[in-house]
């Protein structure tokens, strides 16, 4: 593990560069529709590390897990509701070899798929289902714990205290924002980006931001939005690889590497610390990123 904690290299000014996509790139080496992609970090561990391999050879610093589905609520749905310790464990496990030890690995925590408001699990429930998650997650080897694609402030934060109260991780949240009618932005729940970040840091998140639902353009404004309401934070985004289109059935995310790259210097100026990628983004978008930081002395 490196020396240094994500947020102390951050205040030295320096930007960083995270991952890409992970969703496509499980399909590449077989993932069939409707298979559990968690249970291949038991079942195809090799095939696992070696996509976390491939974006620190692209340059990456740091590099999620292959656990966005790994709570027991969204794991019950393929029968492995009791295996959520175990997979988490191995995710972590697989993309710590792939870093080795001057890299970070930030271990990803999606949504449970559980409602608070609709009372489908108690908040204690919600709570243990990500301690169980954050505990193996940080037992196999991750620095920190990316709660990703949020899009309700009581679910983030049940997320976030979960890893404060039972690890040692650096937390980073970040939450998914669409564009309204009206021109700005929320989550499927109503929240803006200002909201979240403040209920984010109040809870004790380390890292804040925003990931998938937009491509890069798109996310200075998100960006900007977070930087007014906290200028001292250190924000993370991963965005996808623009706007997804349904070509002949199948939904594409059109931008090329050179057409991400295109608006990296706009989303560092906006406030943006750690850049990576989401939906569609590959290796060579990575790459891009890291050399246009590196080209526009950013690091």
């Amino acid at each position: 593990m490196p020396d240094k904690t994500i947020k102390e290299v951050l205040q030295t000014g320096k930007i960083l560069v995270s991952d890409g996509g992970w969703g496509t790139f499980l399909f590449q080496k077989g993932l069939k529709s409707g298979e559990c992609p968690e249970q291949w970090c038991l079942t195809h561990f090799d095939d696992v590390k070696e996509i976390a391999r491939s974006y620190i050879e692209a340059g990456a610093d740091m590099v999620q897990t292959n656990t966005l589905g790994g709570t027991c609520y969204k794991l019950e749905h393929f029968g492995l509701a009791d295996k959520a310790a175990e997979i988490n464990e191995a995710a972590a496990r697989a993309s710590r070899e792939a870093a080795g030890d001057d890299h970070w690995v930030i271990a990803s925590a999606g949504p449970t798929g559980q409602m608070l408001i609709t009372e489908d699990v108690t908040e204690e429930e919600m709570f243990d289902a990500f301690k169980t998650q954050m505990i193996a997650l940080e037992k196999g080897g991750a620095d920190a714990v990316c709660i990703e694609t949020m899009s309700d402030i009581e679910e983030a934060v049940l997320a976030i205290k979960a890893a404060k109260e039972h690890t040692k991780l650096e937390v980073i949240c970040t939450f998914t924002f669409e564009k309204t009618a009206r021109g700005d932005y929320r989550t499927m729940m109503g929240v803006s980006p200002a909201e979240a970040a403040k209920a984010c840091v109040e809870a004790g998140a380390d890292i804040i931001g925003t990931n998938c639902g937009n491509g890069v353009e798109r996310m200075v404004e998100i960006v900007k939005e977070i930087k007014t309401a906290l200028p001292e934070a250190h924000i993370l985004v991963h965005a996808n690889a623009g706007l997804p289109k349904n070509i002949n059935g199948k939904t594409v995310f059109p931008d090329t590497p050179e057409d991400m790259v295109k608006f990296v210097p706009a989303l560092i100026q906006a406030g943006a610390n750690i850049v990576g990628g989401c939906c569609g983004t590959t290796p060579e978008h990575i790459r891009a990123v890291k050399q246009a930081v590196v080209h526009g002395n950013l690091i």
